[in-house]
């Protein structure tokens, strides 16, 4: 398996954090060297590992903040 190169270009903002230290973080991350894109997912405290995420294009991030902006979130509580 080919290795693969990322660097956290930006960071923007963690959502959340773990009993284990492992944050859930919106970052900007270029992805083998390619232009960086918004990604979410959980990142272990140094950064070494990651979980399973999302990366967005603007355009996508743009849609789906539209999508949440119409979600009732009283509703869920």
């Amino acid at each position: 398996m080919a290795e693969l190169k990322y660097e956290i270009t930006e960071k923007l903002g963690v959502l959340s954090e773990n009993a284990k230290g492992w944050t859930k973080e919106l970052n900007m991350v270029s992805w083998n060297e390619h232009e960086p894109k918004y990604d979410l997912r959980e990142w272990s405290p140094d950064h070494s590992r990651m979980g399973k995420g999302v990366t967005l294009t603007a355009d996508e991030l743009a849609a789906l903040r539209d999508i949440i902006a119409e979600i009732d979130l009283d509703s869920f509580e």
